[in-house]
């Protein structure tokens, strides 16, 4: 029997990854990590220039962005046995996501495609030209056969199933839902793909509308997706008003919003929102994943939630998984209850061995929390007051008022800040000089630090720039270390700048 989880042969709360010969190294030091060690501000653009001496190094990463080592030895055997003269293989966890994706290779090359059956998941067999657009799919909508899954297969152990009854229970208690009404995806962007999917279905051919600056593959589902997405940026002001009244008059399939966002830290006036789309009959999905839901209260104007479990409520940065949470006093509830209960049979799409690894790793989600909202909220004061920073994005400073609405009594501000510094020449040497663990992804019980922009925008930084996101944005995701050890060390790196 495969072992699902293990210790870790590093700590990083004591012993972070953080200087050149950490590169590439798993964070945290585990074959089913989801983040990988790029150190320094030259490794990451390396890295999104796909030069072999940073990429070469790399033993694992972000999974939709990322193969995994077991994912990429399961993709090869299969196209060995299914694949002929020009063909490769990507493999999906289910047919219908296979399906999926086949019709969206057709739709974007006109390239003939297969789907056949293999050791009990599903391959989609393209042509060699167009692999690249396959893996997008893979990406953009976080469909993705996971690493346990890969070497259950691989070792012959064969697919298995696991009773997943508990571990919904206790995410919908961190949320007060139903626990009939929490779906569990392969990740987050699985479970907010779903949701578009469900929603659209309702008011087909309307575009939808997305408030304020999202996560990156949350518009390119929306773009690539459906009929097209209507992006507001800033969502204040004349501009925001004007996206009310198009609201009201149900001119929009759905309107998307993060809660807060995502690196910018802004929390929209998600009241207004609710009672424009209520009164426009426009569904309002809300992600609350950045603050987790033991901080907001989304539920309570939202009629559909979603969340990365990957990130806060796992706490370990060793698997991925996303949640879906229908709200009961929606409008639409029983269409969408409708639609999760076929989309997402008995509840839970996430593999067995990623659910039993979930559902260990949540039950401290409650007990890490508290710590991290108490040195988020330490660290961003600091930061505030540091002379050589210039701007600091965090639920505490930005927007304060919207957010204050959905904090939860007893709730804090989470722990993800972003920040940049007044000599942004000197970025990259204050990152270099950071003795913390470094690395994409967030909400681990270690703390993570990233020049966010580059790696989620690299080729499009003129566009984030005028989106209000610098390029010499750091974003740093704090862990259970404790306020005293990484202001200390936030202080050492600042002295670079």
């Amino acid at each position: 029997m495969t072992v699902y989880a293990s210790a870790p042969l590093r700590n990083l709360i004591t012993d972070p990854a953080w200087t050149y010969e950490d590169l590439g190294a798993p964070l945290p030091d585990d074959r089913h990590a989801v983040s990988v060690c790029l150190p320094t501000w030259d490794s990451v653009v390396d890295y999104e220039e796909g030069r072999d001496k940073v990429v070469k190094r790399l033993r694992c990463g972000y999974p939709r962005f990322f193969r995994h080592p077991a994912v990429g030895r399961l993709f090869a055997a299969a196209s060995e046995q299914l694949a002929v003269d020009s063909e490769r293989v990507v493999l999906f966890p289910h047919r219908a996501a296979a399906q999926r994706a086949l019709r969206f290779v057709e739709k974007r090359t006109g390239a003939a495609a297969r789907v056949v059956s293999y050791d009990g998941l599903q391959a989609l067999i393209v042509p060699e030209a167009v692999y690249a657009v396959a893996m997008e799919y893979w990406r953009y909508t976080g469909e993705v056969v996971s690493s346990r899954q890969a070497l259950d297969v691989l070792e012959g152990g064969g697919l298995w199933k696991y009773d997943s009854s508990e571990l919904r229970q206790r995410v919908a208690g961190f949320g007060d839902y139903d626990a009939e009404d929490v779906f569990l995806y392969e990740s987050g962007m699985s479970g907010v793909f779903s949701v578009f999917r469900a929603v659209t279905s309702l008011l087909p051919g309307r575009k939808t509308l997305q408030l304020d600056f999202p996560y990156v593959d949350v518009l390119k589902i929306q773009n690539h997706f459906g009929t097209g997405a209507v992006f507001l940026n800033d969502a204040t002001g004349e501009s925001f008003d004007e996206a009310l009244k198009r609201i009201r008059d149900g001119e929009f399939a759905v309107v998307f919003c993060e809660v807060p966002s995502n690196p910018l830290l802004r929390t929209v006036d998600l009241a207004r929102v609710s009672a424009a789309c209520k009164e426009g009959g426009v569904p309002l999905a809300v992600d609350d994943t950045i603050c987790s839901v033991l901080n907001v209260d989304v539920a309570q104007y939202a009629d559909i939630v979603t969340t990365s479990l990957t990130k806060w409520i796992s706490g370990k940065g060793d698997v991925m998984a996303g949640g879906v949470q229908l709200v009961k006093t929606s409008r639409f509830y029983g269409d969408l209850r409708a639609f999760f209960d076929d989309d997402c049979p008995e509840g839970c799409r996430l593999y067995a061995a990623d659910a039993a690894v979930l559902d260990e790793n949540s039950k401290g989600f409650r007990e890490r929390m508290q710590p991290v909202n108490e040195a988020g909220e330490a660290i961003a004061d600091f930061l505030v007051s540091h002379p050589a920073v210039d701007q600091v994005w965090y639920p505490k400073l930005s927007t304060t008022e919207n957010y204050e609405v959905l904090r939860r009594e007893n709730g804090g501000f989470g722990g993800l800040i972003s920040f940049t510094i007044k000599n942004s020449k000197r970025s990259a040497k204050v990152f270099d000089s950071l003795q913390l663990s470094k690395g994409p992804s967030l909400g681990t019980e270690f703390s993570l630090a990233c020049p966010y922009t580059l790696l989620a925008h690299y080729d499009e930084l003129d566009w984030a720039g005028g989106c209000g996101v610098p390029s010499h944005l750091i974003r740093l995701s704090v862990g259970t270390e404790g306020s005293e050890i990484l202001i200390s060390k936030l202080e050492e790196a600042l002295s670079e700048a």
